[in-house]
């Protein structure tokens, strides 16, 4: 979806009561509004096509290195899959090839957003843990935050914490170099992970 003014429109009614002005990033834009802003917000639709977006106008190398330098980044859905190395755990389709699967890499870790690992009555394909496990497959050693609708990470300085009422699940390799996974519990401390 190329509708930028409107998703800016939802983004700001939703943060309307916050003393921020929201500004939408374009083509023509981006590198400008990018460079002045104090806070850098990603928000979702499908990660190809952001990825795709972000190689088009030369930003992954100024986003990257804005938020190293201190400058607050807040992703939701696609806009959380880009902080990790790559955009491999992705649940979108690849509606559009980008340059790389390279993302921001800001995190160490693969995040995988609006987890849940529910099989419908009749569904014979894989689940979301299925496909989260053949990723690490493939990406020996590379750990996975699934985050759930409603949960969130903090980072602040070299401290990361897991945000929601609900748990989240990481997959990671245990100390015998086996694909494993485990609950977070709420608020827990993943700093760890960094």
């Amino acid at each position: 979806n190329n509708d930028y003014e409107a998703y800016t429109t939802i983004v700001q009614e939703a943060l309307m009561d916050l003393p921020y002005t929201i500004q939408t990033v374009q083509p023509a834009n981006a590198k400008a509004i990018i460079a002045q802003a104090d806070v850098i917000m990603v928000g979702g639709g499908n990660t190809f096509k952001l990825l795709h977006d972000i190689y088009d106008c030369q930003l992954l190398d100024i986003i990257r290195d804005k938020v190293n330098n201190g400058t607050p980044y807040i992703g939701w859905s696609a806009g959380s899959n880009i902080i990790g190395p790559g955009i491999g755990t992705t649940n979108d389709m690849p509606v559009i090839a980008p340059k790389s699967f390279n993302a921001l890499g800001l995190l160490p870790f693969q995040i995988n957003p609006h987890y849940t690992n529910v099989k419908p009555a009749g569904h014979h394909g894989e689940t979301r843990d299925q496909r989260l496990e053949e990723f690490m497959q493939m990406n020996t050693g590379l750990p996975i935050v699934a985050l759930p609708e409603g949960t969130a990470l903090q980072l602040g300085g070299t401290k990361l914490k897991f945000i929601g009422e609900k748990g989240a699940v990481l997959f990671y390799w245990d100390e015998n170099d086996l694909a494993a996974k485990r609950e977070i519990l709420p608020s827990e401390d993943l700093s760890f992970l960094l």
